[in-house]
């Protein structure tokens, strides 16, 4: 018996319960399926019917000519799988009219032409369904535990692959975005295609939740493709499914391709906390790259596993994710744990976007370098928009499922050598002091995109104190003794090119009250400081200030 096939109208009528019966209209709704059996005789049936009942019924309904036809419209409204109707005991024949509306729904209309034991019919029916029922559950039992053995014994998706195909007896399909695909067996080269091609634009981009959901892809009359995708850490790493008729009864196959997914998202995890044991030599590589102790191109690009370019070039970059864990208390594992969960996602995401990497961890901070080939659909700019993509997603991995710990990234420079690394951490640096100290930073992960910022943390910190008091002080000692906020004043009057409604609106402030806010710094700083030469000073002064502020309230 297949654990995948459901009982027809047609098979049930093969019974010997039915040996007397016939069919009196709805001959193209055979292929109904038939989930229950029961007895019916009251008018108003249906809050008491459910998709895929058989109704048993001695025609009680028929003796009034009232309401025959909504009786009828009811069942099929309902989804039920026919009206068995026995003659003798009610009455003797169906009117034509019933027969007429029966073949228009394709709705199976069954006479008993003598009276029958209806309740030897539903212990016949039920038995038989009963019985598949417990033989499919003992079939998934069974699947579930092989699914096991082979996910413990191995990391090979073959294995499982061979086990659902075994199971299903159906083409099983597998799509990675990180390895190559599998067909068991093979499919036409064009039907490979096309569900490779839906994969990339429907299932990849996906952003889930770790319960498998079901996917179908009509490929034509006969072919379709009911696929899980195989979900970790919220995010689409591959796809399992199997190819079936559209009219396919699926609600067994449906459960053996949750399991199945389930189990590819273990083996994917385990696969990631595997590779983990395997990054010494990248870890001692970054170490060589950070100290400078490579000087030839060749030599490094041998050992991150780069192929050498007779045209073209590589692009590299250098950047860190520190992970911060506010929540007072936390424990040492919890951290650890915390971090490996970070590291694990972050190597995926590099892996599915076809990201040569290497990756060190050390206490709270991810050390990463990438390597893009350019080519003309690869670009420098879209290595930039990929990384911007995985640290969007890792922050939001981190602030979904992580009590408490955000997320800080930042990216040197992108450049061609990759025995530059260590310029592009000292970079990445950089540019996650300046987020975390610059509120309309905060977002911003590329040195590239730091702008007079790049010049100011060039600057020693003594020094950029000193300019801003030579151009601020004066105010700031006005505000510590009148409290007029004209260090604030001066930069909102300066960040709306000196228009005075909309600074008097950033600060919510009468116009009049921003009058004499600026009556006070002409006063103060001389009625030439909107001159462009002094103007960019103080705008240059405010900057560095705000840095230098920012910093001591995060070491604080």
């Amino acid at each position: 018996m297949r654990n995948d096939r459901v009982f027809t109208v047609r098979d049930i009528l093969e019974r010997p319960v039915f040996g007397r019966a016939r069919l009196a209209a709805g001959q193209e709704g055979l292929h109904r399926q038939v989930g229950w059996v029961h007895v019916l005789e009251i008018t108003n049936v249906s809050p008491f019917v459910s998709p895929h009942d058989l109704i048993l019924s001695t025609g009680l309904w028929l003796q009034s000519e009232d309401g025959r036809e909504a009786y009828l419209m009811q069942l099929i409204h309902r989804e039920a799988a026919g009206l068995c109707v026995e003659f003798g005991t009610s009455i003797d024949g169906i009117p034509e009219a019933l027969i007429e509306l029966a073949n228009e729904y394709q709705f199976p209309l069954i006479v008993f032409e003598q009276p029958v034991r209806f309740v030897e019919i539903t212990q016949d029916i039920h038995s038989l369904l009963i019985n598949h029922q417990h033989q499919l559950l003992k079939s998934l039992e069974t699947y579930s535990r092989e699914l096991q053995q082979r996910t413990l014994q191995s990391t090979d998706m073959s294995a499982v692959l061979e086990l659902l195909h075994l199971y299903a007896s159906k083409p099983i399909v597998y799509i990675s975005s990180m390895e190559a695909g599998s067909f068991v067996p093979g499919l036409a080269p064009e039907m490979e295609q096309a569900i490779y091609s839906w994969y990339s634009q429907e299932v990849e981009q996906l952003n889930l939740n770790d319960s498998a959901t079901e996917l179908w892809f009509h490929m034509d009359e006969e072919h379709a493709l009911l696929c899980y995708p195989v979900v970790c850490f919220g995010q689409v790493f591959s796809a399992i499914g199997m190819v079936v008729h559209p009219a396919t009864a699926v609600e067994y196959l449906k459960l053996l391709l949750d399991y199945t997914a389930k189990a590819a998202a273990a083996l994917t995890l385990r696969s990631q906390f595997l590779e983990e044991k395997m990054v010494r030599s990248q870890n001692e590589l970054i170490q060589d790259l950070m100290n400078g102790h490579i000087q030839q191109e060749e030599q490094a690009r041998t050992r991150m596993g780069l192929r050498l370019l007779v045209k073209g070039q590589y692009w590299f970059a250098g950047g860190v994710l520190e992970i911060e864990h506010r929540m007072k208390g936390t424990g040492r594992e919890r951290m650890e744990a915390n971090h490996q969960d970070v590291l694990v996602l972050l190597r995926s995401l590099l892996k599915k976007n076809h990201l040569t990497s290497l990756l060190m961890l050390k206490n709270n901070q991810i050390y990463l370098c990438c390597a893009k080939e350019e080519s003309r659909t690869s670009s420098r700019q879209q290595l930039m928009q990929m990384l911007e993509g995985i640290t969007q997603h890792i922050k939001r991995f981190a602030g979904t499922n992580l009590k408490q710990v955000e997320i800080h990234a930042g990216f040197g420079k992108l450049r061609n050598q990759l025995t530059r690394l260590k310029d592009s951490l000292q970079e990445a640096y950089q540019v996650i002091e300046v987020a975390r100290s610059v509120k309309p930073m905060k977002h911003v992960h590329f040195y590239d995109r730091m702008g007079i910022y790049q010049m100011l943390k060039a600057m020693p910190t003594s020094l950029l104190q000193t300019f801003a008091m030579d151009h601020l002080g004066v105010l700031m000692e006005h505000d510590r003794n009148h409290q007029l906020r004209l260090v604030e004043t001066l930069h909102a009057y300066l960040s709306n090119f000196g228009s005075k409604r909309d600074a008097a609106a950033q600060l919510f402030v009468h116009r009049q009250t921003l009058y004499n806010r600026l009556e006070k710094l002409e006063e103060l700083l001389g009625p030439d400081y909107m001159q462009q030469d002094k103007r960019l000073c103080l705008e240059m002064a405010l900057l560095a200030n705000a840095m230098i502020e920012g910093g001591e309230g995060q070491s604080s």
